[in-house]
């Protein structure tokens, strides 16, 4: 009975594992415009503000801008910092919290397919499948999915309708100081506002602007056309 339902288990693992892999060949191409935590916004009954645009129509300078921000070795990594996931499994270890360490397409994983609770779970789950969604959709889809799926304020989500909201804009038209302002108040979208910064956000959105400058090539892989 035992290895009967093993098998049964097995074979059901096998089944949700390649209707997974056959759905992010799908998202490769089609605007992912659902996910759990949209649905839990959703039947929260909070307003949802967002308007899915493809990454030729948002300025380069805001995926310059996250790449600052969020992940300067974006272009040279398979989706993880094992570097950085080394010191956040060591400050679990020693103060039982997770806190920092993700990469834009952990990021992206955790928006389009995981709660947004921290948990070891969770950060288990994201280093299992960012390989596959890096390695599939390739690092121009993954900022393309992060940018739009990414919130900006409360309610806010996707670059679109953060440029809206905020500037009365596209996101096309975004400026290097907006979207380094977009990019600083990313960590707390809550708490932050883009169009309305506080010095400390101005300080932030500054240094993001600085990095920009320096990073070169930095975001070569995302801007360059395929």
């Amino acid at each position: 009975m035992a290895k009967k339902f093993t098998k049964k288990l097995s074979r059901a693992c096998l089944w949700v594992v390649v209707f997974w892999l056959l759905q992010l060949v799908f998202f490769r191409f089609v605007p992912v415009v659902i996910t759990p935590h949209l649905v839990s916004i959703r039947l929260s009954g909070e307003a949802v503000s967002r308007e899915w645009v493809p990454l030729e129509e948002v300025a380069p300078d805001m995926a310059r801008a996250v790449i600052a921000s969020e992940d300067n070795r974006f272009c040279e990594h398979w989706g993880i910092d094992w570097l950085a996931m080394k010191i956040v499994w060591k400050e679990y270890r020693e103060r039982r919290r997770i806190r920092g360490g993700s990469t834009i397409s952990m990021q992206t994983t955790k928006n389009a397919y995981l709660w947004l609770s921290r948990s070891p779970v969770r950060k288990a789950l994201e280093i299992v499948m960012v390989p596959w969604i890096d390695g599939i959709w390739g690092k121009r889809r993954v900022m393309e999915v992060y940018l739009n799926l990414v919130e900006f304020g409360p309610g806010i989500y996707g670059v679109e309708a953060a440029a809206q909201h905020h500037f009365r804009k596209s996101a096309s038209e975004l400026s290097a100081e907006q979207a380094a302002r977009l990019a600083a108040v990313m960590p707390a979208p809550k708490d932050w506002s883009a169009s309305r910064p506080s010095r400390f956000i101005r300080r932030r959105a500054r240094d993001i602007e600085l990095r920009m400058d320096r990073q070169g090539t930095r975001a070569d892989c995302v801007l360059e056309v395929d």
